[in-house]
């Protein structure tokens, strides 16, 4: 069953529509079926991957003259809330591969990082990952332990890198290093690493609540070198790179979490309409149909914040307060709304049987990557602050 979305959709231009049904009808036939048996395995094939990357999915919004389709980034939301509705698990990837890594390379990288990394990534033959976080730093950025010290036309790297979304199976990576400790967040700088470079590994895979399926890994660099045409944006500017980034980071999981509360809703709906007790569907009670309310509401909401965000990124225009405020409400009525279609199921949501089993636990880390929720309200806080002086 699927529960149309409301008003936003009915904004979209066709081409945003368009983008929309493909990656509705890829989610219906390719990973709804199959997200029960990746999460107990805990892995995704990376066959899938290429499969999205022939349908464009995995370059959205790349120019034309590098494989990509060349849509904005609203165009890109759509897409991410249907595959999330599909797979979280699997939307994760392609979300960090987009907007984390390949949208800087297009932002800030030169000609020829553009000319090594857009074709391939968008033919789905290299796949990206992006790491800022470490074990001992994680909203504070500014503490990285990973080191690059310059030498000759090299840099030297050494430490680690905690939490890297498809470190397990990625090609590239947009990696976060500190060249000058002593000026904290100031001193960081974005390197380009690929995979295999000398003195470079990757970690063990971590075990997760939810989304058990996307390869999350450690980063492990001893005396790598990579050289210093990597160098992604200018030395000791990787900050202001990590920020922009992760304003489209925010966006993308505002739009997972739309992706996984919609999907944890139809679920709801269906199960209320027949599931019987003392001789009536319980969506005839009231209580039932109080929380089906809620949930409708909140998915409503959400969807409103992250197409605003999205609509103002498409436009090239600040929206720092905007997609923090979308990413925090989506990701907490994500959260709200499979809790109620689990409690919907009563004793049914609690096995592995029917999905919002799996919604329930994939929907929780929304709240934490790409910024926690308290991270949110601080970030939301600083923006009105200073819109009032």
């Amino acid at each position: 069953m699927t529960i149309e979305a409301s008003a936003p959709a009915g904004e979209l231009s066709e081409a945003q529509r368009m983008v929309r049904e493909a990656a509705r009808e890829f989610a219906e036939k390719r990973l709804k079926p199959t997200a029960r048996k990746f999460d107990e395995e805990e892995k995704i094939p990376r066959e899938l991957y290429q499969e999205a990357a022939e349908l464009g999915f995995l370059a959205v919004m790349f120019p034309e003259e590098y494989g990509g389709l060349g849509l904005d980034y609203l165009a890109y939301v759509v897409a991410m809330e249907e595959l999330a509705r599909g797979n979280a698990a699997f939307q994760v990837g392609v979300t960090v591969h987009n907007s984390l890594v390949c949208s800087g390379i297009i932002k800030f990288g030169t000609a020829q990082q553009k000319e090594k990394y857009l074709r391939k990534a968008a033919k789905g033959e290299w796949i990206g990952a992006y790491s800022l976080s470490e074990q001992g730093s994680g909203t504070d950025a500014g503490s990285l332990k990973c080191r690059a010290a310059a030498q000759g036309d090299c840099y030297v790297l050494n430490g680690s890198k905690a939490w890297v979304t498809n470190a397990g199976f990625a090609d590239f990576f947009l990696v976060f290093v500190s060249t000058a400790p002593e000026l904290k967040n100031k001193g960081i700088s974005a390197l380009l690493v690929d995979k295999g470079a000398p003195g470079f590994s990757v970690g063990k895979k971590e075990l997760k609540l939810g989304i058990k399926a996307s390869d999350t890994r450690e980063l492990i660099f001893n005396n790598c070198r990579v050289p210093k045409s990597q160098l992604l944006g200018k030395e000791n500017e990787g900050f202001k790179i990590a920020l922009t980034q992760l304003d489209n980071g925010r966006v993308s999981i505002a739009a997972q979490a739309v992706g996984i509360a919609q999907a944890a809703f139809e679920e709801a709906v269906a199960y209320a309409k027949q599931r019987r007790q003392f001789g009536k569907a319980i969506a005839e009670f009231q209580l039932t149909q109080a929380k089906l309310a809620r949930m409708a509401t909140d998915i409503d909401a959400a969807r409103l914040l992250t197409y605003r965000a999205a609509s103002l990124m498409s436009r090239g225009a600040r929206c720092t307060k905007q997609a923090s405020m979308a990413k925090l409400f989506a990701s907490q009525a994500s959260n709200r709304i499979c809790f109620d279609a689990l409690q919907i199921h009563g004793g049914n949501g609690f096995v592995r049987e029917f999905p919002v089993e799996r919604y329930f636990r994939d929907a929780r880390i929304t709240e934490i990557y790409e910024g926690t929720s308290e991270v949110q309200h601080l970030i939301i806080a600083r923006e009105v602050l200073a819109e009032a002086r």
